[in-house]
């Protein structure tokens, strides 16, 4: 959208927000610092990176009050759960909320008079468009460019493909337990200290002291980054199932602040 909206396909922006984690993947960060100096600079488009944290120190801070990642847990009786997926609100959508009252001119809690509001681009393509919502805030519009120029994923692909940026990476923390296993897959063979450095988490979170817990009840069973609830560098991460061979032809699983894909489809 970003692209588009420099080369004058869509309506140019007053700004793009990205709202950093602090554990994303090196690509992530030089395909940002790309976008900002070649596309967005030129088109007089700022680009504004907010932050809640480093979501990876603080999980591992005992003292640091933490939304938690939605690990996946083994209980001592045998039975198995998920934790709340509560660090997308928390070092996502926070933080955006935050940068846009601040370009609207309220910051904090200031009160935000009737009438004022951004409107925000969501870019959701016509094959997920089951995902597009209102914002549920006064002073935040969703608009969905994407759905209006009729575009599809493939289509997003061959436009970045024309545009030079076809490696475009998908954003997503190096240890979220919403990878699937190409995902785990591609970072172990394609980038071995990332893949180390999701390994250690693994290890770190597995008897909750990485401030796993569930409603403030400090964890009773294990902790895994895998959904196997086996150590990441132990689980089946090159099986590919029927359902991960189709994820991978499609939409792999994961988080956005928009919208979750996760586990199987359900009718």
């Amino acid at each position: 959208m970003l692209i588009a909206s420099a080369r004058g396909l869509l309506p140019r922006l007053d700004a793009a927000i990205f709202a950093d984690t602090g554990w994303e993947p090196r690509a992530v960060y030089a395909h940002l610092d790309r976008l900002e100096r070649d596309i967005a600079e030129p088109a007089g488009i700022p680009v504004r990176r907010v932050s809640s944290g480093n979501i990876r120190a603080d999980a591992l801070d005992a003292s640091h009050r933490f939304a938690s990642m939605p690990l996946f847990i083994r209980n001592p009786d045998g039975g198995d759960g998920m934790l709340r997926r509560q660090c997308t609100n928390e070092y996502k959508l926070k933080p955006i909320k935050r940068a846009v009252r601040d370009m609207l001119g309220y910051p904090g809690r200031t009160y935000i008079p009737r009438g004022v509001y951004a409107e925000q681009w969501i870019g959701i393509s016509t094959d997920e468009i089951g995902r597009a919502r209102d914002s549920g805030l006064k002073f935040s519009r969703n608009v969905f460019p994407l759905l209006d120029l009729g575009w599809s994923r493939d289509d997003c692909r061959e436009y970045l493909t024309a545009e030079g940026f076809g490696t475009t990476p998908k954003s997503a923390c190096i240890g979220c337990p919403y990878h699937g296993n190409a995902q785990w897959r591609a970072l172990r063979d394609g980038a071995p200290d990332e893949w180390k450095d999701a390994v250690d988490f693994d290890a770190s979170i597995r008897s909750g002291n990485a401030r796993a817990t569930a409603n403030g009840v400090p964890l009773l069973g294990q902790a895994f980054l895998h959904r196997s609830r086996k150590p990441l560098d132990k689980a089946p991460i090159d099986h590919v199932t029927r359902n991960e061979r189709a994820a991978e032809l499609g939409d792999p699983d994961g988080c956005s602040p928009y919208g979750c894909r996760s586990g199987e489809a359900v009718e």
